[in-house]
């Protein structure tokens, strides 16, 4: 086989979670378990014409942290006030490779959340609240911009997609202490563990890579999706916690973004090293459509550490980005709110310390294109 084809490389498709995070960014801000619309890792996206890619990931986080703007609330940790979201994600995804330079994926996700909180419960009790189901199906087409025999060091792929509303928006439990006289009450479950947004999504995205020395290669890349439905019609309860949240009585479906990049080094035969940075989260308003409803808008910048085990056509890949900065900026009831009373105003949203993503995937190559190790560094989102 050529040198040239033994250099050729595949990058990320991004988180996303995004879906669902989709949640990612993670915690009460909806940040879903959330790839972009094509593939998850590098591989994946580097199919000659028939080969098939087939492949899970899996994603949890525990947010607890409260952020208000970019200051943190420990008191609600000490006065054991906080919000604690568990999520749990598995990404099963099949990429097609209609040849060397196009391919195209479908991705199924499946969610299991819990939301445990004083506040959702009348404040006197903790209780904890459960979802769990199918996802917001995403499927798309990619395209690498240049033939990659011929660019074996550097490359830009970009992708559209959509996103499918097949997840519950909708999904109920028990809420206590909310009814007449305080009885049990069965509402739907906070935005944030809703396993789907109910709206179709449009989702654009691009990756790139570049050798820069020996064994080592820079990364990048990112989506975008865009919601164009306003609100999902779902109601929150949200007004009963004080009148001045009457705009976010039904739930919003908001966009999600996500970038990253970063450095591979390829360190011994079939195991990869990566360092980087990736930033995600929700807009304060979307791009397309209006901004009325319920959302959390949130941002987190990570470190984005990880490692890759490749052999054959197998690959496993593991990467756990820590956050070194999480904010909850003003939503537009709070900046309404704020106009209105002249009183300052920013809600707050609970943020994880770190997520766990890992990844398994296998090859059905008709003619492989071999990767050169020192690129099998790229993650899932």
């Amino acid at each position: 086989m050529k040198q040239s084809q033994k250099k050729t490389v595949v990058l990320l498709f991004f988180m996303l979670s995004l879906a669902t995070i989709h949640c990612w960014g993670q915690g009460c801000v909806a940040i879903r378990h959330f790839s972009s619309c094509v593939g998850s890792t590098l591989e994946n996206n580097l199919l000659n014409s028939g080969d098939i890619q087939i492949g899970m990931n899996y994603r949890y986080f525990r947010s607890f942290r409260h952020f208000r703007g970019l200051e943190e609330e420990p008191d609600r940790l000490a006065n054991e006030t906080e919000v604690i979201n568990n999520a749990h994600a598995w990404d099963y995804f099949l990429t097609y490779g209609i040849n060397q330079r196009w391919y195209t994926s479908i991705s199924l996700p499946m969610v299991i959340n819990t939301r445990s909180s004083l506040y959702e419960h009348g404040r006197e009790e903790r209780h904890t609240t459960f979802s769990r189901g199918l996802g917001d199906i995403r499927m798309g087409l990619g395209y690498w911009l240049l033939d990659l025999e011929k660019h074996p060091n550097v490359n830009i792929a970009i992708g559209f997609g959509i996103k499918l509303p097949t997840g519950s928006y909708n999904a109920t439990d028990v809420f206590y202490n909310v009814g007449p006289e305080e009885s049990p009450q069965v509402r739907p479950v906070d935005q944030s563990i809703q396993p789907g947004d109910g709206g179709f999504g449009l989702i654009m995205d691009f990756q790139f890579y570049t050798k820069i020395a020996s064994n080592i290669f820079a990364y990048g890349g990112g989506f975008y999706l865009l919601n164009p439905k306003e609100v999902n019609g779902i109601r929150t309860f949200r007004e009963t916690l004080n009148p001045i949240l009457e705009n976010e009585a039904i739930m919003a479906v908001p966009d999600q973004f996500s970038v990253r990049g970063g450095l591979s080094y390829h360190v011994y035969q079939n195991i990869t090293t990566s360092l980087g940075v990736r930033y995600e989260g929700v807009p304060v308003k979307d791009i397309l459509g209006g901004n009325k409803g319920f959302r959390r808008p949130g941002n987190v910048l990570s470190i984005d550490p990880g490692v890759a085990f490749s052999k054959n056509n197998f690959s496993l890949t593991l990467n756990v980005p820590f956050a070194v900065r999480r904010e909850r900026p003003q939503s537009v009831t709070d900046k309404q709110a704020e106009a209105l009373t002249g009183m300052p105003r920013n809600g707050d949203a609970a943020f994880a310390d770190y997520l766990v993503n890992f990844g398994i995937s296998y090859r059905f190559a008709r003619n492989l294109i071999k990767i050169d190790p020192a690129l099998l560094n790229e993650f899932k989102n």
